[in-house]
């Protein structure tokens, strides 16, 4: 490139009136073709890589900012349930409200469980999930999302159904509400959470550094990073141009483009959006429960199996058949209370069931050690690999 640079000043300097700009830099390529063609191809492979980008990413910050979850149910198909209603900060100091109910009086205590409700819902939502919690004895305290019910609206922040830093500055500020209200009642500082989509993501962000969080029951959980690229690669096929291109894209290329995706959204919103993925890996090995809908259209099931293959151990997983999202309490209301009241007994009241899931029973055969997963390979191999009991379908 030096030697070309020294022959373009040598021509300029030779000062010829018939040797034109253009003749000049003509017989600049004739000269050195080999060269100029080594650069045009070089460009030619920087330049293609960026405008494809570019164009996905346009594409994949509309369905991050535009694309609302679908409606599953009526915004008020329950019963609400009164209890004592409090105020509280968020992490960063927005004023949040919520709801604290207290277990049934005729039965001995068991616990405490905070609800983290789905986008667009309110704190009102527990009567759907956590009535049976509440029959059992356990103690719940819902609240509002910030946007969300009575809570505050934080200024220039539009709440989105993917979990972002301001959903889990809220969710660290109702479990040390939680906490300090244990603490004052003289009642053992432990807890479990009980998410809902969005809620879920949050409810694991949070947890992930506080050990006094016992125990996680996820509904339509997802990470914000796999889910947007599972988007991505559904949505592609309509915009690409060339479908050879979109079709041989390599997985490299994906993780790429979420991640400038991701970078660009957070620039242009204002907020970050955690890996709920990279969290699950982070996390001190504690119980988790999973639930998905068989027939989710919107979070697919295996952003669930993802989630559930990047756990520690004690891990499971129910994957109920014919529901749609957020849809299985009403799908199978039955099975969803009953195993809602035993993963709470067996894992925050250390009660142990006598039979059924997470009983001494399923839990016996397992009661060796069991290797942690080869979080590197698929999440179908780290699935089968598993040897916690798969509930799906049952």
């Amino acid at each position: 490139m030096g030697s070309v640079c020294i022959q373009l000043v040598s021509l300029l300097a030779a000062g010829d009136p018939g040797l034109t700009t253009a003749r000049v830099v003509w017989d600049l390529i004739a000269r050195n073709w080999a060269l100029t063609a080594i650069f045009l191809t070089l460009l030619i492979l920087v330049i293609t890589p960026i405008l494809i980008i570019r164009k996905y990413v346009n594409i994949s910050l509309n369905i991050l900012k535009d694309t609302p979850p679908p409606l599953s149910r009526g915004p008020r198909d329950f019963v609400p349930l009164a209890g004592e209603e409090v105020e509280f900060r968020s992490f960063d100091g927005l004023n949040l409200r919520g709801v604290l109910l207290r277990g049934n009086p005729d039965v001995a205590r068991r616990g405490m469980v905070i609800f983290a409700h789905e986008y667009a819902s309110d704190r009102s939502s527990c009567a759907r999930y956590c009535r049976p919690l509440i029959e059992a004895g356990y103690d719940i305290f819902s609240f509002d999302f910030r946007g969300h019910g009575d809570s505050s609206q934080e200024p220039n922040y539009e709440p989105r159904q993917w979990a972002s830093d301001r959903e889990v500055n809220d969710m660290v500020g109702a479990i040390a509400y939680v906490e300090d209200w244990l603490e004052a009642n003289a009642y053992p500082v432990k807890l479990g959470i009980f998410g809902i989509s969005r809620g879920a993501g949050a409810a694991i962000l949070a947890a992930q550094n506080d050990p006094r969080v016992h125990a996680l029951l996820v509904d339509g959980a997802f990470s914000t990073d796999t889910t947007i690229e599972h988007l991505m690669k559904r949505w592609a096929y309509i915009f690409a141009k060339v479908r050879f291109v979109y079709e041989n894209h390599h997985p490299a290329f994906w993780r790429v483009l979420r991640w400038c995706m991701i970078q660009q959204a957070q620039h242009e919103l204002g907020v970050e959006f955690p890996s709920v993925r990279k969290a699950l890996m982070r996390m001190s090995p504690r119980p988790i429960f999973f639930v998905h809908g068989e027939k989710d259209s919107y979070i697919p099931v295996e952003q669930t199996e993802l989630l559930y293959a990047l756990s520690s151990q004690p891990k499971y997983k129910w994957i109920v058949p014919s529901a749609k999202h957020n849809q299985s309490v009403i799908i199978q209301p039955e099975q969803y209370a009953a195993r809602t009241v035993a993963f709470f007994d067996r894992y925050l009241a250390e009660r142990t069931p006598a039979d059924g899931f997470f009983s001494n029973s399923v839990l016996s055969e397992f009661a060796q050690p069991l290797a942690e997963p080869d979080r590197s390979s698929t999440p179908a191999d780290q699935t089968k690999s598993e040897a916690l009991p798969d509930v799906s379908r049952n």
